[in-house]
């Protein structure tokens, strides 16, 4: 099985934004704006866009006073993940309050994903009151073909791994909506674009829209999603474009 990965919007974000944070961590004492666009390349609207994301996530932290006032530094975000002590469960706690600030940003509850050993797995979440989460009434790691969260993890494998994937689980009618033919799913998965979001409106669950983009990070493929009561269906594009405009934190996360 191999990886179809081609570079979406908050990919080259992340990218960008690691540029920005290996300039920062080679000077200790602190790097200006101005530097930072010199040695990045990077335009001053994507500059200082990125910058107030790098703020916001915790991973650089703008100094006050002194001689370096206004130099950015690292923040304790990285600190902490460039740690080998304890570097997972601070990796899970930022995911976590992302997930959280997405979750309120896009009026939905969000979800992480991975491909992980040829399973769907559901990795993290983020719900509430107002944002209640998909009932998952049918093992996600058997209804890749319905959901949002399975064929957005599809289409990042090759031919190959999506075939081998549907023949390890059957393809089951979950609603009047679900797809069962596989040659219809994989023409689908084929021609999915790599920028827009995957949608899945109720062929998981009567009741349910979700929606999904891919966030691959190294050798696995993983997405971040979100569901909606299907009385906020009219919401489901306008809150998918916003997720997609904020994974870039989560990709970045997974990345460093």
């Amino acid at each position: 099985m191999a990886l179809q990965h081609k570079p979406t919007s908050h990919h080259h974000s992340a990218q960008d934004a690691l540029r920005i944070l290996e300039t920062v961590v080679r000077h200790s004492t602190g790097v200006t704006e101005a530097r930072l666009a010199r040695t990045t390349g990077l335009g001053p609207g994507r500059l200082a866009a990125l910058l107030r994301m790098l703020r916001r996530e915790g991973y650089v932290e703008q100094i006050t006073e002194g001689a370096h006032d206004g130099a950015y530094i690292t923040g304790e975000t990285l600190t902490r993940l460039g740690s080998a002590h304890g570097r997972e469960q601070a990796l899970r706690e930022k995911l976590q309050g992302t997930l959280e600030r997405l979750r309120d940003s896009v009026g939905a509850a969000v979800y992480i994903s991975r491909y992980v050993d040829g399973e769907v797995r559901v990795t993290q979440y983020a719900d509430g009151p107002a944002t209640p989460r998909v009932n998952e009434w049918v093992d996600f790691r058997c209804s890749a073909h319905a959901t949002a969260v399975g064929k957005s993890l599809l289409t990042q494998l090759d031919h190959a791994g999506r075939r081998d994937h549907l023949a390890r689980h059957r393809m089951a009618r979950l609603t009047s909506r679900t797809i069962t033919s596989d040659r219809l799913l994989l023409s689908r998965l084929a021609a999915q674009p790599p920028t827009v979001p995957v949608l899945d409106l109720q062929e998981y669950a009567v009741g349910t829209v979700c929606a999904a983009v891919p966030i691959t990070a190294g050798s696995a493929a993983g997405c971040l999603a979100l569901s909606l009561p299907v009385e906020h269906a009219h919401r489901l594009r306008r809150a998918a474009e916003a997720l997609n405009r904020g994974a870039a934190p989560v990709l970045l996360s997974l990345t460093i």
